[in-house]
């Protein structure tokens, strides 16, 4: 897959929250129309001495429910952990992983904040910039905003406000399971967000795309805590 650079990586916090402001701006939202056949997913996981991103991205069928193609990339950790910074620290691998695929996906979905973010940028955002194609945050946990509990019903949802400006969704995306904080990353609205995180969610609370990802990065780094490289190789092997 193909990826023009958007910029090069700034290596402090003030450097970085200066490019995440002006990034914002070209942040559009917009309705997702059209099929929407191939979905990205993406999550990343770190060596077990925290020195490495190890990024996984696979694209999932909707019409097959199946698995088209993953791919991991590996780089090093070179920018500190500060929240509302993880783009910095995360995207470099998950970009060098998504280089990798054959396929090019219809939307990503990111294990991330998108819109819902106290700069309105978060990773989602970012990747979308870099991408160019629709893009959604699809979040385990709050990063910024609130939201009153939907209802326990599977696809009950309500708004999530940061102030006075909505950022996002708290969707449950299976009935009696804990909400996910949904935000439109790029090229994407909020109904275009909730929509297709509920079209690829399948039996599981995570859309099957993230899950499947986040399946992809804890198995490559329970295999470099085993000795082996994240292909399943072993070190010795490696070239």
């Amino acid at each position: 897959m193909k990826i023009p650079t958007l910029h090069t990586w700034p290596r402090s916090p003030r450097a970085a929250i200066a490019l995440q402001e002006r990034l914002a701006e070209r942040v559009r939202l917009a309705p997702v129309r059209g099929e929407v056949r191939l979905f990205g997913g993406a999550d990343v996981a770190f060596s077990p001495d925290g020195l490495q991103v190890i990024a996984g991205v696979v694209v999932w069928c909707l019409r097959t429910g199946e698995l088209v193609e993953q791919r991991l990339a590996t780089r090093a950790c070179r920018f500190p952990y500060v929240p509302g910074l993880l783009s910095f620290r995360e995207l470099p691998a998950v970009l060098a992983a998504l280089r990798r695929l054959r396929t090019r996906p219809d939307v990503v979905l990111c294990d991330a904040q998108g819109l819902a973010h106290p700069r309105r940028f978060g990773l989602a955002c970012h990747l979308g910039l870099w991408l160019g194609i629709p893009t959604v945050g699809c979040a385990k946990s709050r990063l910024c905003g609130e939201a009153t509990p939907p209802a326990h019903t599977q696809g009950a949802c309500t708004a999530i406000h940061d102030g006075d400006r909505r950022v996002g969704s708290l969707l449950r995306t299976r009935a009696g399971v804990k909400p996910l904080w949904v935000s439109p990353g790029h090229l994407c609205d909020f109904e275009s967000a909730e929509r297709l995180t509920m079209k690829a969610t399948t039996r599981y609370r995570l859309p099957e795309p993230t899950r499947l990802a986040h399946r992809l990065v804890t198995r490559a780094r329970q295999d470099l805590k085993a000795g082996a490289s994240p292909s399943g190789r072993p070190r010795t092997e490696m070239r």
